[in-house]
């Protein structure tokens, strides 16, 4: 049996973010229910949830329901030791466990002025003086955590942890909104756009629903500064390669093309997805390279 987990858009919604990356960048099985942000799409979701008001909300096998990030971590940390979610020293796990409840709490005009849009990038977003200090704060946090934990990889406390899942909307946001942080900090944000499991979530949220006119923003745009996709494209037909889907092992009824070879799958959404950034889904780059 897996988990359910009941997400809003994955464009916009950070708090379904983090809350995927906790099951996806650690292994746990686990099946998503989407509602769409602004809509009666989600409360009404939530009717079968209570006593949820928000995504992400976690249902366990045997029936249990936990809303709220910090909730879920604790009690997927507890079912499942081996996944690694907090660090297994003591002081590293101190300290992740502090810098996920402030992030959890905190940074209320960050996100305030900079909602999170993987869909986007901007050259400059006019932070005040407000986000400026709560950019300070992060700083000053990941430099006390990689100094406490020394930390020799790119995430805060040693191995990737429940603290860098939290911080991974915070790192969109930087990108997003082209915000002025050092070079140490910037290094950080690379890693959380680089990784596997984020580039999966945020090929999903390019192809995931039409845009939300709340987060569109008048600024000048400039290329997103994660990982360049490879040139993919959704082309018309059926005409493939392979007769079956990489992901479900259905018949084909989508293609795309790449690098003139034609790929098929089973739905526009695992086509889609896929023409997003190939290099995030490992089985189809199994097929691309067999």
């Amino acid at each position: 049996m897996t988990y359910d987990l009941v997400i809003g858009d994955r464009a916009y919604s950070s708090w379904s973010l983090r809350g995927w990356l906790l099951f996806d960048a650690f292994g746990i099985p686990l099946r998503t229910i989407s509602a769409r942000l602004y809509t009666d799409e989600l409360p009404t979701l939530l009717q079968d949830f209570f006593p949820a008001r928000t995504a992400p909300t976690m249902r366990t096998p045997e029936g249990s329901i936990v809303p709220e990030t910090i909730a879920i971590a604790e009690e997927l940390a507890t079912r499942h030791p081996e996944a690694g979610i907090w660090p297994t020293d003591p002081q590293a796990r101190a300290t992740a466990r502090v810098l996920a409840a402030e992030m959890h709490a905190g940074f209320v005009e960050l996100r305030t002025h900079c909602p999170m849009n993987l869909r986007v990038s901007y050259t400059d977003c006019q932070p005040p003086e407000e986000v400026l200090a709560d950019l300070a704060r992060l700083e000053t946090l990941w430099s006390w955590a990689r100094e406490t934990t020394k930390s020799t990889t790119p995430w805060l406390c040693g191995a990737y942890s429940a603290a860098d899942a939290f911080f991974a909307p915070v790192a969109t946001r930087i990108a997003t909104y082209n915000l002025p942080v050092s070079a140490g900090a910037m290094r950080y944000v690379d890693a959380h756009l680089a990784h596997p499991s984020f580039r999966r979530w945020r090929a999903m949220g390019m192809v995931d629903g039409a845009d939300q006119d709340f987060y569109r923003r008048d600024w000048p745009r400039r290329d997103w500064p994660g990982p360049v996709p490879l040139p993919a494209r959704a082309v018309p037909g059926t005409e493939s390669g392979n007769a079956a889907c990489p992901y479900s092992g259905k018949p084909v009824t989508h293609s795309l093309e790449l690098h003139g070879r034609r790929f098929g799958f089973c739905n526009a959404f695992c086509r889609d997805k896929t023409a997003a950034d190939p290099e995030a889904w490992p089985a189809f780059m199994a097929l691309y390279h067999s």
